[in-house]
């Protein structure tokens, strides 16, 4: 079973340019990928400022992504963070919300996401009182679906010491409570999971009431460790036969546009039904995103770019992959050079900020 692919533009840092979000849902449209959220956590007005209406040229921008994806036959949603709007959900809070909603359905978005993650979640009630924004929300919205994110969207116990203990039955409460046709984000056994077996995602299907919709971060490369490595490999530890267990697989991009393309058209190949050699799956990706010679250059130089990244190379590894890139006329090369100058580094300041 293939299940529905797409591409959740929800990591921190540097965000996308509206050209290279454009070209992103034209070139993976064929590959499977029909829905594009839009949730850069760059975004503050989908954040923290979430209440405050969009710049007009900002919205312009947004509008028009919408119209590109549309005529590319892919579902266009956004991701929207109502900052801890579940500590005082009175009158004024709901009609704020009734009012962002209004603005988004002019817009003419298909999906609508409401993201409780990177919140303080150790708190009574916090089902509940979450449940109730979202009910509201379905009361308002147009959108065709529905997604939550909560606040303790995996097993990983990082949340509970970043964010607070998790309420006891949290999930369960949500599975129980909410619209079985709301769909609910799920990123597997971690944060960042190398893996998403089948069991697991049968018991999380058991706890939610309903299949989880993956947000999948990988290849993302946010964060102050993660944005020193590329992540360019092919997709493993998802077994083609998870896809029943699933209502949708989102893929949470890197920082690099083009480069995302590689592993991204690899997922296509996973649910296939067939062998999955993920070595060939890369090659042949790359060979679609960048052609055959940087193709095999990529492919020499994986043990550095994803596995020492740019703090695990030396000053002479750093200034021979610069030079051997900066002699490439293409976009996929032009990504490399500028990680190698730091241009997507992230810092702690950066994360706290957004």
């Amino acid at each position: 079973m293939i299940p529905e692919l797409g591409t959740i533009e929800g990591f921190y840092g540097r965000p996308w340019d509206w050209e290279a979000r454009a070209a992103h849902v034209s070139a993976l449209a064929p590959h499977g990928y029909r829905f594009y959220l839009y949730a850069p956590k760059a975004d503050t007005f989908l954040r923290r400022r979430w209440s405050e209406p969009h710049p007009q040229d900002e919205a312009e921008r947004l509008s028009g992504l919408a119209a590109h994806c549309r005529a590319e036959g892919v579902r266009f949603g956004v991701g929207l963070s109502p900052y801890e709007l579940y500590l005082d959900f009175d009158d004024a809070a709901r009609e704020a919300l009734a009012q962002k909603l209004a603005w988004l359905d002019e817009m003419g978005i298909d999906d609508l996401a409401i993201l409780f993650d990177d919140m303080r979640g150790d708190l009574p009630g916090l089902a509940e009182k979450q449940i109730e924004i979202i009910e509201c929300a379905a009361e308002r919205t147009k959108a065709g679906r529905l997604i939550i994110c909560p606040s303790y969207y995996t097993d990983d116990p990082i949340l509970d010491r970043v964010f607070g203990e998790r309420p006891e039955g949290y999930l369960d409460t949500l599975g129980a409570r909410l619209d079985p046709a709301i769909e609910i984000f799920w990123t597997g056994p971690k944060v960042c999971s190398k893996e998403m077996p089948a069991d697991h995602l049968a018991r999380v299907t058991e706890t939610l009431k309903r299949r989880p919709f993956i947000w999948d971060n990988y290849p993302v490369n946010d964060g102050q460790r993660m944005s020193s490595f590329l992540h360019l490999r092919a997709f493993e530890g998802r077994p083609g036969g998870a896809g029943e267990h699933i209502s949708a697989h989102g893929v949470n991009p890197a920082s690099q546009p083009w480069l995302s393309r590689i592993p991204m058209l690899t997922l296509e190949e996973v649910y296939g039904g067939g062998e999955y050699d993920p070595e060939a799956a890369f090659f042949t990706a790359a060979e679609t995103v960048c052609g055959s010679e940087l193709a095999r250059m990529l492919a020499d130089d994986l043990p550095l770019l994803q596995d020492k990244g740019l703090d695990g190379m030396t000053d002479k590894e750093t200034a021979a992959l610069r030079n051997r890139y900066a002699a490439v006329d293409h976009p996929c090369a032009r990504e490399i050079v500028q990680w190698l100058d730091g241009h997507w580094r992230i810092t702690n300041e950066i994360v706290q900020t957004q």
